[in-house]
């Protein structure tokens, strides 16, 4: 049975003018307009990806500008039997918003509408909204929008909330759920919901259910006074695990920075060849460690305890001088992605979070596993709060496939194995989606499905996501 959300009164939004849904593509392509319907073969193969994966040629495509044009495409779902998956900017690390078989895609880009109420430090946005312009447009208010993922330019709210996203502001400031007050989402039926934090937190569970649950429409966001005084600097390491070490050091000593980000060598090198930033090639590992407050004395002082604790643990530490230097430091980390994307014709990448306490085994674990395999491992992330990224890099001409995809369990299990998840903010998608079978157990895997079943009955939601199919019990279907 269907969990009842209920009918909460939206008032503004329009009742359809149509009575029954659409029976055709041609037909839906005639209601929402000719541009937001792509039946062509060459248009529709455009949004057979993500950042990662390639998937299933769409059967349509569907791109909304309204809630009320959203639920039409759910009701015309349900009328033809097709599966539905939500589409950001593609950005996505883990084949979550890749089709797997013919379904529509429901691309949010269009969906832009962003309001920003200054006096109630709220911002009201639509999931098209790329995530840097919430913070561009609070910030002429002194307001600010912590959450910032590497792809902050390009990627949009809708698909950092389907992953609940962080950045590298996330150890102080927090990740998108910790921002998300309210949610407008359509379900299963096409029927709009306003929900808000209350006793059963559903906001909380549907950011990071990487769309299937249902498709949000709206968000509204918390935002938060900008520090007045940031401070940055820059630790290289001879080697991974002291960086993580002095990690595990200056936090023990109370600092609570900004950012707190790690790159191993292969990402520094990586970096430097594609930016000329002036980075130390033959160092083994450098943190970027900043941070900010509306003390200037206190942010020093954060600082100072930082950088003791680095050079406590081998580190050689250089403070930025200027702003210019602080954001060619903040460049070299964004840079990452694209940078090592060179280096190979493909890559895999874990998203692993353990706790602090196991980092510095954890990363001289993963070092390990790249040599014993024979394959280039890169290591960078947001390691304050134990969140990193190892990536394989290979070439599917001479690297077998099946090997890249044992080191990368071999990987998660080096997670599993110190208390960790498989994934800190780019979710789970169809690449981990088996490995879900170690790092929960089977009651909670049921559990899981006994949700995902009460939200959407008939599987219609980014079906082959997230949950793999139970053996016996409340699978799939």
């Amino acid at each position: 049975m269907a969990l009842n959300l209920g009918k909460r009164p939206v008032s503004r939004l329009r009742r359809s003018p149509h009575a029954e849904p659409a029976r055709t593509p041609e037909e839906l392509r005639a209601r929402l307009g000719r541009e937001k319907v792509l039946l062509e073969l060459a248009q529709r193969r455009s949004y057979a990806y993500d950042g990662i994966a390639m998937g299933a040629t769409p059967a349509l495509v569907v791109l909304p500008e309204t809630t009320e044009e959203v639920v039409e495409v759910v009701r015309f779902a349900r009328q033809v039997g097709l599966p539905i998956v939500a589409r950001g900017a593609a950005s996505g690390l883990s084949g979550g918003a890749v089709p797997l078989e013919a379904s529509i895609v429901v691309s949010f880009t269009r969906m832009t509408r962003l309001q920003i109420d200054p006096r109630a430090r709220r911002a009201v946005a639509q999931p098209g909204v790329v995530t840097a312009r919430i913070g561009e447009q609070a910030r002429p208010y002194g307001l600010a929008y912590p959450p910032d993922p590497a792809s902050f330019r390009t990627s949009t709210l809708g698909g950092n909330l389907a992953e609940n996203a962080g950045g590298p502001l996330c150890f102080k400031w927090g990740v998108t759920g910790d921002y998300v007050e309210a949610l407008e989402f359509v379900d299963f039926e096409g029927r709009v919901h306003r929900l808000r934090r209350e006793a059963y937190d559903l906001v909380g569970l549907l950011v990071g259910s990487e769309g299937t649950l249902g498709l949000i429409t709206e968000a509204t966001l918390r935002l938060v006074p900008l520090p007045r005084y940031t401070r940055t600097l820059m630790a290289v390491f001879a080697e991974v695990g002291q960086a993580a070490e002095a990690v595990s050091a200056a936090i023990a000593a109370g600092a609570v920075p900004a950012r707190l980000e790690f790159m191993d060598q292969g990402c520094i090198r990586a970096v430097e060849d594609y930016l000329r930033l002036g980075l130390p090639r033959e160092a083994g590992a450098i943190l970027l460690v900043e941070t900010d407050g509306d003390d200037p004395l206190m942010v020093e002082e954060e600082l100072s305890w930082v950088a003791e604790a680095c050079q406590r643990h081998g580190g050689k530490v250089r403070v930025a001088r200027d702003a210019a230097e602080r954001e060619a430091l903040w460049q070299a980390r964004r840079a990452i992605s694209p940078a090592i994307g060179a280096l190979r014709p493909k890559r895999l990448n874990e998203d692993i979070a353990v706790p602090r306490s196991s980092l510095p085994q954890v990363v001289r674990a993963i070092e390990a596993l790249g040599r014993q395999y024979g394959l280039q491992v890169v290591q960078f992330g947001h390691i304050g709060d134990g969140n990193l990224h190892p990536n394989v890099l290979y070439d599917p001409r001479v690297d077998p496939e099946e090997k890249v995809w044992e080191l990368l369990h071999e990987i998660a299990r080096v997670a599993l194995r110190h208390g960790g998840v498989l994934s800190g903010e780019h979710g789970i998608g169809f690449l981990k989606r088996d490995f879900m079978r170690e790092a929960v157990d089977a009651a909670t895997l049921e559990a899981l499905w006994r949700i995902k079943r009460a939200f959407d009955p008939e599987g219609r939601f980014n079906p082959g996501k997230v949950l793999p199919e139970l053996h016996s019990g409340p699978g799939p279907g």
